[in-house]
């Protein structure tokens, strides 16, 4: 398992290398000079020498690029243009909401999924089960602003159970931290939800009829310890992988939904940021959103071996 983790981390290094390049690009791939992008037409000449000091621009690109992945190593990813605080402080600080917001809507999306999916393929052919494959496809369906504005007009302006928008932190209270992300929540997490209780449904209907469980249930095992302690355990490696990957979705920052709730998350950090050219910024949430994908896919892979452990068998050999 050591090895094979040392390996995953090793084959992270040029993936991480190539995006960071990419990042570090996209300060040039934009047309004209970058600095008078940043400050406007209206600048001075002045204006625009005394910034293109300040980033480095008239300096050579190679040494441009490795004075910023050096800065990049030590936490130092530039300073934000229009926030008056430096990229990581900006990050850090739109961090928590996106954290808060991408668990539970995750928690939502795996207690409407897992059992629905499980019934689903507990009654395969029926109208429970085309009723499960019907929400799944509608959940897929309907967009992530559409369902934000549905949820808005019910349980906001028609029953004012839960705020319209904002955000309060933690620290806050329980409740008046949570009653703001209940609906952003159930919007992210309804589609994710749809995708997850279709690969359980789908995952589930492949273990069911394996010869082992034929075998437990010829022996009189219980239905409920055939599906929950051998099926599903076997059945959760593509499910832990769909869930992995909507995690990651959500951690990349749901820029629409924050947009519409008034969420300060990474999402609306990026959009902000783009809108007002500050590209530190932007640079900087898209690095933290890579090295999010990597070292969570990585995470997901350590799980495997947690949740089955012919997995690391398979690993040593």
């Amino acid at each position: 398992m050591k090895s094979y983790l040392i390996k995953r981390l090793l084959s992270v290094v040029p993936v991480l290398f190539i995006v960071s390049t990419i990042v570090f690009l996209i300060l040039y791939l934009t047309p004209g000079d970058p600095a008078i992008v940043i400050l406007g037409e209206e600048a001075s000449q002045e204006q625009v020498d005394d910034l293109r000091e300040q980033l480095g621009l008239n300096k050579p690109m190679v040494e441009q690029y490795f004075y910023w992945i050096g800065n990049a190593l030590r936490g130092d990813l530039g300073e934000s243009f229009y926030m008056n605080e430096t990229v990581i402080e900006a990050i850090l600080f739109h961090l928590g909401p996106t954290i808060s917001l991408g668990i539970l809507a995750e928690l939502i999306a795996l207690v409407l999924a897992l059992p629905l999916g499980i019934l689903a393929a507990r009654r395969k052919g029926t109208a429970t089960d085309q009723s499960v494959m019907a929400f799944s496809l509608l959940g897929m369906s309907i967009p992530n602003f559409l369902l934000s504005l549905f949820l808005i007009l019910i349980f906001s302006v028609t029953l004012r159970w839960l705020p319209v928008a904002g955000y309060q932190p933690l620290s806050a209270g329980l409740w008046e931290h949570l009653k703001f992300l209940i609906l952003p929540a159930f919007a992210l997490g309804t589609a994710h939800a749809a995708l997850i209780a279709r690969m359980t449904r789908s995952s589930m209907l492949e273990v069911l009829n394996a010869g082992y469980i034929r075998t437990a249930r010829a022996k009189g095992v219980k239905e409920r310890w055939v599906i929950y302690k051998h099926a599903l355990r076997n059945a959760f490696l593509p499910i832990l992988t769909v869930t992995g990957q909507s995690f990651l979705a959500l951690m990349g920052g749901t820029a629409i939904v924050e947009t519409i709730f008034s969420i300060p998350g990474i999402g609306q950090l990026i959009v902000n940021a783009v809108m007002r050219r500050d590209y530190a910024v932007v640079q900087g949430t898209v690095l933290y959103v890579t090295f999010a994908f990597v070292f969570i896919n990585l995470a997901v892979d350590m799980l495997y071996g947690v949740v089955n452990p012919q997995v690391r068998l398979d690993q040593k050999k």
